[in-house]
């Protein structure tokens, strides 16, 4: 992927219809197109309920010659597949493209047109991925479900030029077992996401004598049990050592990144189950050191758990509002950031719920570096009268700037750029 000037999303956007408010915020599937926004604030949150049902949304192969619905003056071209459990993408320094395929533990390297090559392999549960340092690298970190490895590099190389050294062991497993990372601006912080064991924090047990002291370790809100040192971003030295509690209550950050324009670190999070259709929402937000996101106890700000009611009434007013609310159940996992500014989101889509969302990316405006709240949709079309044909799970930037979007419904990775 040699570097030209930039062909997507510099200058002018598409234009899009006036953003879907309130009610009408809500939608499924087949109101999904480019175009379409939506903003869902706080005071639109229903009642928690109980989910009665869960609509079928049903996987088939990609048709041929399917391809991504685009916004008009866009295109979609295959860049590779017949990929099996493509979970994460990274552009290396030098254009390359590398691929994480989580089940069956290796990393592919895809440059320019040509077809995937193994780059390394024996790294089971292979999720996030980070060049380090990031101008020059010398090394490849991927992280594993409990471990993370640095892998020697230099700029070119097609295949691992040395055995993967664990530098950090130890992590949580089970339950949410994808781990990703980022590095800070500086490279002197590796941040890793752990997701939560379970899904409301079912199966805690008792709870520490010492909260005080449990929190000033774990940070503040922190869970413990089976699910200590999880739902959480953590923090470690570049060398692995140091590790600490970096923001809580993050039931499932999914993925990482950092905002290009601002340094700032952002999640992209999975909330929990089992309260109705649009409870609560899922999220995408930049995170502060000390932050806390509610969970278990509470969801979006101040709104108690029924499984949790009286549990940590002292936590009610210590709760961060997420920057962008996205309809439940849309199971947002990548997260990157556009040479324009704006921030793009791959939603998995749901399972659990009346009538099917997600399977989609979505675009994140942004105003003097600020989310604006909305979000809306960029890539659609996954789908057929018969089924579903793609999940997107990644979203990454070429070095020319065109989007790039992996699904792991068929194994296929897409390019996104003016025509």
């Amino acid at each position: 992927m040699k570097r030209l000037a930039f062909v997507l999303l510099v200058g002018a956007l598409p234009a899009h219809a006036e953003t879907l408010t309130g009610a009408a915020a809500f939608g499924d599937i087949s109101t999904d197109r480019p175009g379409v926004m939506r903003k869902i604030t706080v005071n639109d949150l229903p009642k928690p309920g109980v989910q009665v049902g869960a609509a079928s949304s049903r996987h088939v192969a990609r048709p041929t010659n399917a391809k991504p619905i685009v916004p008009d003056g866009y295109e979609a071209s295959l860049v590779a597949s017949g990929l099996k459990d493509p979970r994460r993408l990274r552009v290396a320094p030098n254009g390359d493209l590398f691929v994480a395929e989580t089940s069956d533990g290796r990393i592919l390297l895809v440059r320019g047109t040509g077809k995937p090559q193994v780059f390394a392999t024996g790294l089971a549960g292979a999720f996030g991925m980070a060049f380090w340092p990031a101008d020059n690298p010398r090394y490849l970190y991927v992280a594993t479900t409990r471990e993370v490895f640095r892998i020697p590099y230099a700029s070119g190389d097609v295949k691992a030029r040395g055995k993967p050294e664990r530098i950090i062991k130890g992590l949580a497993s089970g339950g949410h077992s994808t781990r990703d990372i980022v590095f800070s601006p500086d490279g002197k912080t590796l941040f890793v996401s752990v997701g939560s064991e379970g899904n409301r924090a079912e199966s805690m047990g008792a709870k520490p004598r010492n909260m005080a002291g449990f929190e000033r370790q774990h940070g503040l809100g922190a869970a413990w049990g089976s699910e200590e040192w999880r739902a959480m971003v953590l923090a470690f030295d570049a060398d692995g050592g140091n590790k600490r509690s970096y923001a809580t209550g993050l039931r499932n950050c999914a993925g990482l990144t950092l905002q290009k324009q601002t340094g700032a670190l952002w999640c992209a999070v999975n909330e929990r189950d089992m309260l109705g259709d649009n409870l609560p929402p899922d999220y995408a937000t930049s995170l502060q050191p000390g932050v806390f996101y509610g969970w278990p106890w509470f969801y979006i700000g101040a709104h108690e758990d029924p499984a949790h009611r009286g549990a940590r009434p002292d936590l009610a007013g210590k709760i961060t509002i997420p920057d962008v609310l996205i309809q439940a159940h849309s199971a947002p996992l990548g997260i990157a950031f556009g040479p324009e500014g704006s921030g793009f989101v791959a939603l998995h889509g749901s399972w659990n719920r009346t009538k099917v969302t997600g399977y989609k990316v979505v675009r994140l405006p942004m105003k003097d570096g600020k989310a604006t709240g909305e979000y809306e949709d960029f890539v659609t079309g996954f789908n057929t009268p018969d089924g579903l044909w793609g999940r997107p799970v990644a979203v990454e930037f070429a070095q020319d700037g065109a989007l790039l979007v992996a699904e792991d419904g068929s194994g296929t990775i897409w390019r996104i750029a003016k025509k």
